[in-house]
């Protein structure tokens, strides 16, 4: 064709770049020499990734977009994977999640923040005085381990100032396994438990959940705080997850939190995660809110008949009815 432009076939599309000339391609490339590569902290852009053993720098590639790459994440990278410094490698596709641990800022927030990917177990921390233990802040967690398909483990700490029955007779319905540590014994309960599997720890700042990652692994030297002794609650001293390899698996440490928000799960999901409750449940009506006084609810039939825990059954109740702002949430 004299004269003319030739047709385009598909490898050869482009358009213009928005606000320049220089041309794009419209084909993303397959990267198939990209090799894999395992999320292990992310700070400000930069991802820190294993490669073959060898922690390798890297960036999130163009083409990617705004999706989050979070800790626990199976990605594939491209570039300079010698992992020597100020050497900088590409994150070119995040490999399918076999599950996301969520939470959002409040049960109002329409925002889901992951916190990691790719854990199989949520060893929730809460310590038994200094700061005192927080049920609620344990319901909630367990409601997201059941929707992120992890598996729960409950860890008491401090058990050197305070006992763990009364807490863990809470919670002698759900039969969730747990581990009970003091400062002057070893971890080694805790370390059967972790031992083989990708672990994600949580829990309010201050219960020693810094701590007990030092102790089980030294190398990872996490910043620890103590309890402000005016509002108990703990001071945040980690400030990023990061995953560190312990005994054939390994352990996500994340920053303390004061909230962890379930806008994200629907409100049979959360009913989901009172299996001690499961049975009085299902012998309400159909569209039963499980609110106080509700016509038919099997929960108030079981507080009266001396079956449910009172505190579990108002528990529950507070995590539907925080949805609606203005609420007061735990």
């Amino acid at each position: 064709m004299s004269g003319g432009r030739r047709p385009l076939d598909e490898d050869d599309v482009r358009v213009r770049a928005r606000g320049g000339s220089r041309p794009r391609t419209r084909i993303r490339p397959k990267h198939e020499d990209a090799r894999e590569g395992f999320v292990t902290a992310v700070d400000r852009g930069r991802y820190r990734c294993l490669v073959e053993d060898r922690p390798v720098v890297a960036m999130k590639a163009r083409e990617l977009g705004r999706g989050s790459i979070v800790v626990g994440d199976r990605v594939a990278l491209v570039g300079d994977l010698s992992g020597r410094p100020d050497t900088l490698a590409r994150v070119v596709r995040v490999e399918e999640r076999r599950s996301v641990l969520r939470r959002t800022a409040d049960d109002t927030d329409p925002v889901e923040r992951v916190i990691v990917a790719n854990a199989d177990q949520l060893v929730i921390v809460a310590a038994l005085a200094d700061p005192d233990p927080q049920p609620r802040f344990i319901d909630r967690c367990l409601v997201a381990a059941v929707d992120a398909g992890l598996d729960p483990l409950l860890c008491l700490t401090k058990a050197d100032l305070a006992g763990p029955d009364d807490l863990l007779r809470t919670y002698a319905g759900l039969d969730v396994p747990h581990v009970v540590t003091r400062r002057d014994q070893g971890l080694d309960a805790l370390s059967a438990r972790l031992a083989g599997r990708t672990s994600v720890l949580i829990g309010f700042s201050g219960v020693g959940k810094s701590t007990l990652v030092n102790l089980l692994v030294p190398a990872a030297a996490r910043a620890v705080g103590d309890v402000n002794p005016v509002t108990g609650r703990g001071r945040h001293t980690s400030t990023s997850a990061v995953a560190l390899p312990f005994e054939g698996g390994w352990i996500i440490d994340t920053p303390g939190v004061r909230s962890f928000g379930l806008a994200h799960i629907s409100p049979d999901d959360v009913v989901a995660g009172f299996a001690d409750l499961a049975e009085a449940v299902a012998a309400c009506p159909p569209g039963c809110p499980h609110t106080a006084g509700a016509p038919g609810c099997g929960l108030d039939a079981g507080v009266a008949d001396g079956v449910l825990a009172p505190d579990r059954v108002a528990s529950l109740r507070r995590l539907l009815s925080s949805r609606e702002p203005g609420d007061d949430r735990a």
